[in-house]
């Protein structure tokens, strides 16, 4: 299909719809962007349908996200457009061609645009350790942007320098046409509130070590660089290319270690059965969003709930 086989190469740090091009997205388009892509596959034909469960979106990331928001932000990424050269063409595309939502069901149903799915299958094959989990952990929409970027250049160590004006735009934090005021335009403001906050969740949450460098000319900063190192994971990886349901079983794992349930009978039996695993990811959600409280002992307590102890 020709809207799928691009015979000239993507250069990835240069050109990657969802990376280096401008624009801002919120939290929950962030997390919604993630899901679809951990779906994603080389072997999906045109018009496939993803389905987004939002009880299990806000299992994984702790959030949680209510009608009003999903809707701005479906809607959001269905009428975003990303402008991308490549060679001799400029494509106008938007992320995704439509979105239904079932209403009373709880699920999202999302269809790509065909023209921009190159791009997100080749931002999914240059990205084989980029971490769902790592990405869905970082509250910090900067955060996730960062790790995206820095994703991209932890075999080398570093990422170019960028300029200023250059990383800013990409953040949509200035507008380079002069249109729109410039957010956090002193020095001081965009360490506090955006690198500080951003390389600080990057450095706790994912498995990556980054941290910033901002390079002066005269007086004033001009420019800026990242050194990406990578470190042991705060989670299992959940690569893009596992199925849905290996995925889930490897994140259901770490949980179960984080409440301290390891031994090896109990995590089998826990792990075999959907009913364990869904009560599981229900369990860490109430507990991180506080509608269970269970400071203690939350995995003895997990245990009893499921009659396992």
């Amino acid at each position: 299909m020709a809207a799928t086989e691009s015979t000239v190469p993507i250069e990835i740090r240069q050109h990657n719809a969802l990376t280096t091009a401008r624009y801002e997205m919120s939290a929950c388009e962030m997390d919604i962007v993630f899901s679809l892509l951990s779906k994603l596959t080389k072997q999906d034909k045109a018009g496939t349908i993803y389905e987004i469960r939002v009880q299990e979106l806000m299992e994984m990331t702790g959030r949680t996200w209510n009608y009003k928001q999903l809707l701005e932000s479906t809607e959001n990424l269905n009428s975003r457009v990303y402008h991308i050269e490549n060679g001799k063409t400029l494509l106008q595309v938007s992320l995704l061609a439509s979105a239904l939502y079932r209403k009373g069901e709880g699920t999202i149903e999302l269809e790509i645009s065909e023209r921009m799915r190159p791009f997100l299958i080749d931002l999914k094959s240059n990205f084989t350790s980029y971490r769902l989990q790592a990405a869905f952990s970082l509250s910090s929409k900067y955060a996730k942007r960062i790790y995206r970027l820095a994703s991209q250049w932890k075999d080398i160590g570093e990422t170019k320098t960028y300029s200023l004006d250059e990383f800013k735009a990409m953040l949509k934090l200035k507008d380079p046409s002069g249109k729109e005021p410039e957010q956090y335009a002193q020095i001081s403001a965009l360490q506090k509130y955006v690198l500080d906050v951003a390389t600080t969740q990057i450095n706790e949450h994912t498995d990556l070590q980054v941290k910033y460098e901002l390079v002066k000319k005269g007086r004033s900063f001009q420019s800026i660089k990242f050194f990406v190192n990578t470190q042991v994971p705060q989670q299992l990886p959940i690569p893009f290319e596992l199925e849905a349901e290996d995925a889930k079983g490897q994140l259901a794992r770490k949980h179960l270690e984080t409440l301290g349930i390891q031994e090896t009978k109990l995590v089998q039996d826990i792990l075999q059965s959907p009913k364990h695993v869904d009560a599981l990811f229900a369990f860490i959600y109430k507990l991180k969003t506080d509608k269970i409280k269970a400071t203690k002992n939350p995995g003895g307590l997990f245990l009893k709930m499921q009659g396992l102890r």
